[in-house]
Formats: C-alpha cells, sequence, structure tokens
C-alpha cells in the first residue's frame, strides 16, 4: 500500500512570449558560449563531433506550428517524482524541490512550456538496462516526470536529490549530481535540453564535461542556487533554476542545433 504524502503546491505560497521567429524560422543560437564540438578531454566527443562544417537548412511548416500541449497531457503526479513511481513507499534521498521560471530574453515568462525532467536516484543509478553502476536501483523511484508552465512562465515539481556516479571517461571520472531538463516549445525544432546542477557541489569543477564549456557565467547558469524561502519546513530543500531561451543570460543547451 502506498504511502500517502501531502499534496504537492506550489512553492511560491510557501515564501514570506513564445518562442521567436524571423523570416520563416527560428532565431539560430550564439555559439560562442559553447564549447567546442572536439574536446579530447571529454573523450565521447571525439567520436560524436562533425568532420565537416555544420549545414544551414530552412524549417519546415511542420516544425514551427506544432505541437501544442495543454494540461489535459499532463497526469496528476506527473511533476511529483516522489509519488508518480512509488510502490510501497517513498523513495529513498534527500527530498527537494526544484522551481523557476521559462524566460525570454528580456525576461518575460514564457507560458504554457512543456518542461521535462530525468535523472538517476539518490545512489546515482537511473532506471535504465544499461545503467550498470553497483548502487541500486529504488523500487519507488522512477526518475522522470514533466510540468507545464503557468501564464508567468513558472514551473516547480519535487523529487529527490540525485547522486553522483562515476562514468567511462578516463581513470576516476565523476558526473557532479544533476538534473536532465527538456523544454518544448510551440514546434518540434525548439526542443531544448539542458542539464541543472546544485549549488556548492565540489565535482563541478573537476568535471570533464563541464570544464569544456568556455564561459564561466555561462557554467554558473547551469547551477541551481539554494532556495530556503521555497523550501518547506521539515520536509523539502528548495532549489531556484530559471530557464532563458535567448539573449545574452540564455542557458546553455546541448542541443546547438535549436534555435535560441
Amino acid at each position: 500500500m502506498n504511502v500517502q504524502a501531502p499534496a504537492l503546491q506550489d512553492p511560491r505560497l510557501n515564501r514570506p512570449e513564445p518562442f521567436s521567429l524571423r523570416d520563416g524560422g527560428f532565431f539560430q543560437r550564439d555559439r560562442s558560449i559553447h564549447p567546442p564540438a572536439h574536446a579530447p578531454g571529454y573523450k565521447s566527443s571525439v567520436l560524436r563531433s562533425p568532420r565537416q562544417p555544420l549545414l544551414s537548412i530552412e524549417n519546415s511548416v511542420s516544425e514551427i506550428t506544432g505541437p501544442v500541449f495543454g494540461h489535459n497531457d499532463l497526469g496528476p503526479l506527473d511533476n511529483d517524482l516522489i509519488r508518480n513511481y512509488a510502490k510501497d513507499g517513498d523513495p529513498v534521498g534527500e527530498r527537494i524541490i526544484v522551481h523557476g521560471r521559462v524566460l525570454d530574453e528580456t525576461g518575460r515568462g514564457v507560458p504554457n512550456t512543456l518542461v521535462e525532467f530525468w535523472q538517476a536516484n539518490a545512489g546515482g543509478r537511473y532506471r535504465h538496462k544499461k545503467d550498470t553502476y553497483l548502487a541500486p536501483i529504488d523500487p519507488n523511484f522512477g526518475g522522470c516526470g514533466r510540468a507545464l508552465s503557468d501564464d508567468t512562465g513558472y514551473y516547480y515539481f519535487r523529487t529527490v536529490k540525485p547522486g553522483p556516479y562515476p562514468w567511462r571517461n578516463f581513470v576516476n571520472s565523476w558526473r557532479p549530481a544533476h538534473i536532465h531538463f527538456s523544454v518544448f516549445g510551440s514546434g518540434f525544432a525548439q526542443r531544448l535540453i539542458t542539464q541543472m546542477y546544485f549549488e556548492g557541489d565540489p565535482l563541478i569543477p573537476v568535471c570533464p564535461i563541464l570544464t569544456t564549456i568556455p564561459d564561466k557565467d555561462a557554467l554558473d547558469r547551469l547551477v541551481a542556487p539554494l532556495d530556503l524561502n521555497a523550501s518547506t519546513p521539515f520536509d523539502s530543500l528548495a532549489y531556484r533554476f530559471d530557464i532563458v531561451l535567448r539573449g545574452q543570460r540564455s542557458t546553455y543547451f546541448e542541443n546547438r542545433t535549436a534555435g535560441n
């Protein structure tokens, strides 16, 4: 029998414009803040990086007109990773709330944006058949969810803090604790993907992936600060992660071909 938890509430209660088009296509990304495609310190990039110049392809009508998401597409527990996979109790780990706003380059909230998130469990293991890390699978934690931003661009979800894990880059390479994000706009070509890290994590400055980012400000924008004002007393700490789609303060996204 599931352990009942209090209903997930908007963290703001605890406190004392769509993606743009230009000439029939999306704005292109500012590539100057991105790491090079070929980064030997990140071993996987050696085989993944292109050997030929990138091609610019015009957006088709289908790419810029859909899909459209609404509240009817989401389940009542989609933004509660503590309860949405629970079988006979709560998952193990530090309970946290992640919240923030999806913003455009002027600081305006972007409404009705589908925000998806997925992560490892508190031991640093994903619920995936190819993850063979020795940390155990948590039977009460699925590690994925989604939310829709409101009229002000605000989103939030509840989860457990993911653990760091080793990976086969070089000897003793570790990934900092992180949560993956996908942000879906009004067109297929607008899906943006990034990762959120946690303030104060000592693995951030030594992560072989993060050290490929040449712009320190861009790296800092991937780190979510602790937000005690949005925390739930005796239950969950909160972290604030605003996602900025374009402009000088834009969030660094992994899939470079998408416009920002």
